[in-house]
């Protein structure tokens, strides 16, 4: 996308993010707009390294995206660990440190605790049904946080509820966190319809990517949004079987959801005044 059109008003932006991306697992951008409960789908991009997402991040311009990793860490995790209890304190601190460090940490504290409950979880992990932030395996968002935020925070980004910028409304990129298997859910209930793995690559997932573009299509969400797609887009959606595609484009819904409560007036995009600014807080959940 160029840069002209980066800057174009209103864009929307949906990340499916990998924290060590290549040419077989890249990081996935759809961009899009809102006008009239509609989200047209107007390009899905793709970078093979971090260099690359950071690059397109810090073009200038202005936009709202809701990007799928988490952007902060269960209080009680950093309060036993002894790190710093202000985010960017704590996330400066976290980006300082070597993945095995990490690894380490949260090994220890999980070892410490009882069976069940190895993982401190944020209180949006558990409305929202996601894996802790904490987790550094299947998936691996521990590192997820420790690979993007830092980016996002070099792009000059601002996180509603968590971190400010001093920026002109034209240059101003706002950063949500989203979650695309919350809005998945919704609709598909327990069905899989994405897999890494060719032989799991199934049929039935196949039908599962079709039945969710078309609910998603008729806005059966509680998002109340309609996703306008043309013929190509819906096959390279339906295709795609990884699904990382169909998640940018569910965190492109996240994020007009947000961009609307914010044209409504909300300045925290939609996200609840109650939030725990240190752990932050999924988008619509």
């Amino acid at each position: 996308m160029s840069v002209s059109s980066l800057a174009s008003a209103g864009l929307l932006v949906g990340c499916d993010f990998s924290s060590a991306p290549h040419a077989r697992k890249q990081i996935v951008l759809a961009t899009g707009a809102l006008k009239q409960g509609c989200v047209t789908l107007t390009q899905l991009e793709r970078f093979a390294s971090l260099a690359a997402w950071l690059a397109w991040l810090k073009q200038p311009g202005s936009w709202v995206g809701a990007f799928d990793l988490p952007f902060g860490l269960p209080r009680e995790l950093v309060q036993s660990l002894g790190w710093p209890l202000d985010w960017y304190a704590c996330m400066t601190h976290y980006a300082g440190l070597s993945r095995e460090q990490i690894r380490s940490s949260f090994s220890a504290f999980c070892d410490a605790r009882p069976a069940g409950g190895k993982f401190a979880h944020r209180a949006t992990d558990r409305l929202a049904g996601s894996s802790p932030s904490m987790k550094w395996v299947n998936p691996p968002v521990a590192f997820m946080m420790h690979a993007g935020v830092p980016l996002l925070l070099q792009a000059g980004v601002a996180l509603p509820g968590m971190y400010k910028v001093s920026t002109d409304a034209a240059q101003s990129k706002v950063a949500l966190e989203g979650y695309p298997g919350s809005l998945a859910r919704e609709i598909l209930g327990q069905r899989s319809y994405k897999a890494d793995d060719k032989a799991r690559q199934t049929p039935d997932r196949l039908i599962a990517r079709k039945d969710l573009i078309t609910a998603l299509e008729h806005g059966q969400t509680r998002l109340n949004l309609r996703l306008k797609l043309s013929h190509a887009q819906r096959d390279a959606l339906a295709d795609d079987a990884s699904g990382d595609a169909l998640d940018a484009v569910l965190c492109l819904l996240q994020a007009a959801w947000a961009h609307a409560r914010h044209l409504e007036g909300d300045d925290w995009y939609g996200l609840p005044p109650q939030l725990d600014p240190l752990e932050g807080w999924i988008v619509t959940v």
